[in-house]
């Protein structure tokens, strides 16, 4: 079991990478390695591999492993049955598609009771074996030796070797590989609405006489077909033309024209109708969602990403409005560091619309509070609380944002707020998160389960486990992308960072509530259960700014700390000016600190890292201002307005332009030559000009292009 000198060259040639490469990688996660921690600090030993190559390395041995359990399940199973030869063994052991690898156990497998299996208990096995010869002798003479009590005529027997020749048709190996040869090539998917559920099933109007070839079908369409038959609209069937994969059949298993014949071509029928279309269709149909899946929780995934590193503002005291019309705008006052200070209700819309009053108080708050920036919820009366505050004349400047709160309300509701602001109600906890995020959307957003954060796509139908595995790859690689500041991070935050989980990242907290502040990052090693191995994965991503060893806020990691050292020494000079000092820095000769310890890419990335000592990846955020349009009976076909872009699907991306409703720039749309992937023209708070194409209000669609000759 697990051999490595078998699989790591399947994976090799599969992923097409270097078999010490795999093997390296491979040894380090059984160890116990985070994919961050490999990719970030062992790029020697992966051949400077990335996360994604690793994560791939990752999967790709797991898969592997499962099939190696299948082969030792199955193996155990054929040799309890005394059929286990040691060509069987061979095939089997030597077989990695899992699909081949059921084809070869179907014979061995054991079977509830069928059609064939109640023929041979009545002895007609021997009959179908003399059929399956295609002899010239007379058919009814043969099968009345097998006509008794349990057999009635000669139709019955002959009808029961049928039967029984028909699953072997279904088990044999070249049939199945003929027919699935067939679908993949050949099949269409074909949709047609339940005629009695018509009126209820107008959302898939598109789909009620429907079909196209398998192999073209977009995963945002196959997702959509298969909701419709989910909920009982549509009825769907994949499949290649019957007559063709009949075809196929009978050069396989008939070899004459004769009376044996005729029953030959009949097994085939049945067992092509009955069993093996069926079965072979199944195995496309879950083949075809998997990488339908795939597709989604890849775009899903792609847009979370870039949600997770949209731009932050920063250490800043901020305002955050959760706007409302009857129940008021929540108005919460946070310090630098994300702690509420105040909270209050003002109701400024109808049915009060008590503006006066409400100008006031976010004055008086603001000069009370030193808010340098305001967070304005994006949901319903956002624009017009956005308005409101715009028209304030502050006695100092006071930046204004409006945040996406998509999760906001998931977030208020959770575990995670709860434990925060426990005297708090949902409302507050809802301002507090719009305001955070305009801060730092990171810190903020992985408290949120992401499939409610709205940028997916069909991600309620997906496989949720594999969704989840996905996202929370994704949440994991930005958190340590972007680093963490270990004695302001959240729970939330600080599980994501490598090595740590939930259960460290609670000692942590707990640590720093009972000790104050980490002082210097060997202080993690006072951590409860933080072992040497944890510590390894997690040290280099943890900051501490006001460290007294400036490298503790950086991300060269502690196990390097001796070659920054020895740099700074050879130029007699202290870390901290090392750091501090481009001028000494470009007196290094990297080649001079190349060791076994530590090979050229780490001695550059440690470099890299003391000229950027702590600066955050992420982009700079820029300020926005929507056109005059609140609605979307505002619009007009030809406008040209400012937007963000919220999510990208496969066909296209939305775009918020402040009307309440999202238009859509279908993927022809967004420029001026052919686009294949949206994600390669636009991304995720992308700020952008768009072109009002049509505005359907009945169906609520708004159609936008942002081609560069359509905007002149």
């Amino acid at each position: 079991m697990h051999d490595l000198n078998v699989t790591i060259p399947i994976l090799a040639n599969e992923l097409r990478l270097g078999i010490q490469q795999i093997r390296n990688t491979i040894k380090m996660l059984d160890e116990g390695s985070t994919v961050p921690f490999i990719s970030r600090y062992r790029k020697e030993a992966t051949g400077n591999l990335d996360e994604t190559e690793i994560e791939a390395v990752k999967k790709g041995i797991e898969k592997l492993r499962d099939i190696e359990i299948r082969k030792f399940s199955i193996l155990h199973t054929i040799e309890e049955q005394g059929k286990l030869t040691d060509e069987l063994r061979q095939r089997i052991e030597a077989c990695w598609d899992a699909n081949i690898l059921e084809d070869i156990y179907l014979p061995y497998k054991p079977k509830r009771k069928t059609k064939a299996t109640v023929a041979r208990e009545k002895g007609l096995e021997p009959l179908a074996t003399w059929l399956m010869d295609e002899p010239s002798g007379d058919i009814f003479n043969e099968a009345a030796k097998y006509v008794n009590e349990a057999v009635a005529d000669e139709d019955a027997a002959l009808e029961g070797a049928r039967d029984i020749i028909a699953e072997w048709i279904n088990e044999n190996e070249f049939a199945r590989a003929a027919i699935r040869l067939q679908f993949e090539k050949h099949a269409l998917i074909s949709a047609k609405v339940v005629k009695s559920k018509a009126e209820q099933a107008a959302k898939y109007n598109d789909y009620f006489e429907y079909s196209e070839p398998l192999a073209k079908c977009p995963s945002h369409r196959l997702l959509a077909v298969f909701r419709g038959e989910d909920e009982g609209f549509l009825r769907v069937e994949i499949a290649p033309d019957e007559d063709r994969a009949l075809e196929q059949l009978d050069k396989l298993f008939m070899k004459k024209n004769n009376q044996a014949s005729g029953h030959i071509a009949e097994a085939i029928e049945d067992a092509y109708e009955r069993l093996l279309a069926p079965s072979i269709e199944n195995e496309f149909r879950s083949l075809a969602k998997q990488k339908a899946d795939d597709e989604a929780i890849r775009v899903f995934a792609e847009n979370l990403r870039q949600l997770l590193l949209s731009s932050p503002l920063g250490s800043k005291r901020i305002m955050g409005i959760d706007p409302g019309y009857r129940s008021g705008c929540k108005v919460v006052c946070l310090n630098e560091e994300g702690k509420l200070l105040h909270d209050e209700v003002i109701y400024p819309h109808p049915p009060q619309q008590d503006v006066k009053e409400a100008i006031q108080t976010i004055k008086r708050l603001v000069k009370a509070f030193n808010i340098e920036a305001i967070s304005v919820g994006n949901g319903t009366a956002g624009r017009e609380t956005e308005d409101l505050v715009r028209r304030i004349i502050f006695d100092e400047a006071v930046e204004i944002y409006m945040v996406n709160e998509s999760g906001a309300s998931v977030y208020s509701a959770s575990e995670v707020a709860r434990e925060e602001f426990p005297d708090k109600d949902v409302t507050v906890r809802g301002a507090v998160s719009i305001g955070r995020r305009l801060s730092d959307p990171l810190a903020e957003l992985v408290k949120i389960d992401p499939k409610s954060i709205g940028v997916g796509q069909y991600q309620h139908d997906v496989d949720q486990t594999k969704l989840k595995k996905s996202l929370d790859v994704v949440v994991e690689s930005c958190v340590n992308l972007v680093g963490v500041n270990v004695n302001t991070a959240s729970k939330s935050l600080l599980t994501y960072v490598s090595g740590l989980g939930p259960s460290l990242a609670q000692n942590i907290i707990q640590y720093r509530n009972e000790n104050g502040a980490f002082k210097s990052r060997q202080e993690l090693k006072k951590v409860a259960r933080l072992g040497d191995k944890a510590f390894e994965q997690c040290a280099g991503f943890l900051r501490i700014p006001q460290a007294k060893n400036i490298l503790d806020n950086t991300a060269v990691h502690p196990e390097s700390y001796w070659i920054v050292e020895n740099m700074a020494k050879d130029l007699g000079a202290s870390v901290a000016e090392l750091v501090n000092n481009e001028l000494l820095r470009k007196k290094i000769n990297p080649q001079q600190y190349v060791s076994e310890k530590a090979g050229l890419p780490t001695i550059t990335d440690i470099l890299k890292e003391l000229a950027k000592p702590g600066r955050d990846p992420r982009s700079k955020l820029e300020q926005f201002q929507f056109a005059d349009v609140k609605k979307p009976e505002d619009l007009t076909t030809g406008m040209i307005v400012p937007g963000i872009v919220t999510n990208i699907t496969k066909f296209g991306c939305f775009v918020d332009i402040g009307v309440k409703q999202d238009g859509l720039i279908h993927i022809s749309e967004l420029a001026d030559k052919f686009v294949s992937d949206p994600s390669e023209v636009v991304k995720l708070q992308q700020q952008v000009k768009v072109k009002v194409l049509e505005v359907d209000l009945g169906r609520k669609r708004i159609s936008l292009t942002m081609k560069p000759s359509a905007m002149v």
